[in-house]
């Protein structure tokens, strides 16, 4: 016969406060990390659980439905992992508590819905100054917790989250969040009444005053003819995406239209490179220059393959050549010899134009340039061009201009040449590889800055970061790369989304303030408000990428929100197809539209 002695209860409770203790601990251990910008991989609690903080400026896993980029942790369900023993022995001292390091591509794993509750009680009650723990009672509040739920449940949750909330300085209750999410689901086989989401929301939280709030996302649609485009190009990924988000109040019906009162921003996330890009050809250009600054960091004399079809050699001599008859009067001074440069680069796919020009004002060392990029193909023919150059300059055959702020090495002999004397240059090593780097620095830089002022998209003192030539040269080659990274987003916005100039002017100063503080970043995503009239074709004939209708009631930390929302993607990563299952296909054959409905919400608990 089994029976329970008599000290087993204040034995369980014991291991309740143990548990508790070491979870709190745990808390703050990561929270403190985060805040010493140390990162060493999530920690483990007992074994089965993983967390890691999510600090303002990082990828939020909550961001498909929720628009606040708040410090929080994240509680998950181990992934397959390596687990470092000696660390888990001497730093951490703790059995239940260990670090882990997940494998390389292993996606978030959720974890039961009871185990969820449990974690987010134990946090609960380590936020509750009234419960009788005094290792936790004066600590200050802790970021908000979320635990990733498995969503095997019958109203298939995908978060559960807790917040405190503060009177003065004191912890005086508590928000309780409820993620559920329905999908995916055919685009038409969903209901929600307005009426009934605000209905339940004063229920739930005993309230009578509402703010409603509605939120559209649309994603701009590309028309672009491919129709000269060979297979091969067609195949490779165009990485641009532009979205209109639109957000306003007195939300009137489910699924509405944006009104034209709503507050529109675009956002415009563009990658450089493809070959369907507008200004491809000189993204080209920018990828031999980026090879030079590799080969001079690294020493090797990697040399991409020439995309040009003669000898550089060849194209250097017919230019010196040209030069010495035109200074012998043997030929008139031709203004198309430099508009003929733009023809090797200006090359127009379908309907894919650019509003990029090749500038006029090229000079010699610039001639140069354009003649070696696409057409060397080694190290031995680099050095063959510039000792015909050098020739010419020792013999009095080069008499040409040069750009009065040029910084390479070749524009300083040439500058000196002027007086009857230049100093001798030895063509070895990597000296020839640093001269054509410097003379692609300096061309590339004109180039981009001539198109931003000519365009009137900024002023030249604006650029002043870009031209600067205070920093050494691997610098201002990184700088060359924000500068072409500008330009893809703003040539493809005006053809594409035909912007006013006001508008192009804004984007242009928000990519240069971005790009005076960060590295290259083309994941990044540029914001412009614009009007919603001058982007309403973006909706009137497409279906959202999200909608979301937020109902709202108290003020500052004790508002609560109650959500739906509507999105084409799953709103957590860790929903993978496999455990949401697929949706099934038309009685035709044909694939229907899918979409997530997912529901957010939110129960204030207070402290007494």
């Amino acid at each position: 016969m089994c029976g329970s002695g008599p000290g087993e209860p204040a034995m369980g409770s014991q291991r309740i406060q143990e548990s508790l203790l070491r979870f709190h601990s745990l808390l703050l251990r990561v929270y403190e990390e985060g805040k010493k910008n140390i990162n060493q991989g999530p920690l483990t609690f007992e074994a089965d659980v993983q967390v890691y903080l999510i600090q303002e400026g990082c990828i939020n896993p909550l961001q498909s439905f929720w628009d606040r980029s708040d410090t929080m942790f994240i509680m998950e369900k181990v992934r397959p992992c390596e687990e470092m023993q000696e660390l888990e022995e001497q730093q951490i001292g703790d059995p239940s508590i260990s670090r882990t390091f997940p494998k390389e591509n292993s996606s978030a794993l959720a974890l039961p819905l009871p185990r969820a509750r449990q974690l987010i009680s134990f946090y609960t009650m380590s936020q509750n100054p009234n419960m009788a723990h005094p290792n936790i009672n004066e600590s200050a509040p802790l970021p908000p917790l979320w635990v990733r739920c498995d969503h095997t449940d019958p109203k298939q949750t995908v978060w559960l989250g807790a917040e405190p909330f503060c009177t003065g300085n004191k912890i005086t209750g508590i928000h309780l969040y409820t993620v559920t999410c329905n999908g995916p689901i055919s685009n038409k086989n969903y209901s929600a009444d307005l009426q009934e989401l605000k209905d339940t929301h004063r229920i739930r939280n005993h309230s009578s005053d509402l703010t409603i709030k509605g939120f559209a996302r649309y994603k701009f649609l590309e028309t672009t003819s491919l129709d000269s485009l060979s297979l091969e190009d067609t195949l490779i990924p165009l990485e641009r995406n532009i979205y209109a988000d639109f957000s306003w109040n007195s939300v009137k019906k489910m699924m509405e239209f944006p009104p034209l009162t709503s507050a529109a921003t675009l956002k415009i996330q563009m990658a450089s490179g493809s070959p369907l890009s507008s200004v491809y050809e000189l993204n080209r250009e920018l990828q031999f220059l980026l090879s030079l600054a590799e080969s001079l960091k690294t020493g090797m004399d990697d040399w991409p393959k020439p995309v040009g079809g003669k000898p550089a050699v060849e194209l250097v001599q017919k230019l010196l050549k040209d030069l010495k008859d035109t200074m012998d009067g043997l030929k008139m001074p031709n203004s198309s010899d430099a508009e003929n440069l733009q023809d090797d680069t200006a090359v127009v796919y379908g309907t894919m134009k650019t509003h990029f020009s090749r500038r006029r004002d090229i000079d010699f060392v610039e001639q140069i340039w354009c003649k070696i990029w696409k057409n060397v193909a080694s190290y031995e023919e680099l050095v063959e061009c510039f000792t015909l150059v050098m020739k010419a300059l020792q013999h009095g055959e080069l008499k040409t201009w040069v750009h009065q702020g040029s910084n390479s090495l070749l524009s300083k002999l040439i500058k000196q040449s002027y007086n009857g004397s230049i100093e001798t240059v030895s063509l070895s090593g990597h000296t020839p590889i640093q001269m054509l780097l410097e003379i692609g620095v300096d061309k590339m830089k004109r180039d981009y800055v001539s198109y931003f002022v000519g365009k009137k998209f900024a002023i030249r003192t604006h650029l002043d970061y870009f031209m600067s030539t205070s920093v050494d040269l691997q610098e201002q080659v990184h700088r060359i790369q924000k500068l072409h990274h500008m330009l893809e987003i703003m040539d493809n916005c005006v053809e594409l989304l035909k912007l006013e100039q006001e508008n192009l002017f804004f984007l242009t100063q928000s990519c240069i303030n971005y790009y005076k503080k960060n590295a290259l970043d083309e994941n990044n995503v540029f914001q412009l408000p614009v009007r919603t009239s001058f982007v309403k074709e973006f909706y009137q004939n497409a279906n959202p990428q999200v909608w979301r209708v937020e109902i709202s009631s108290g003020q500052g930390e004790k508002k609560v929100k109650t959500i739906w929302q509507l999105s084409t993607t799953m709103p957590a990563e860790h929903m993978s197809s496999s455990s949401v299952g697929l949706l099934d296909d038309t009685e035709d054959g044909s694939s229907k539209e899918i979409c997530f409905i997912t529901f957010t919400e939110c129960s204030q608990v207070y402290f007494t």
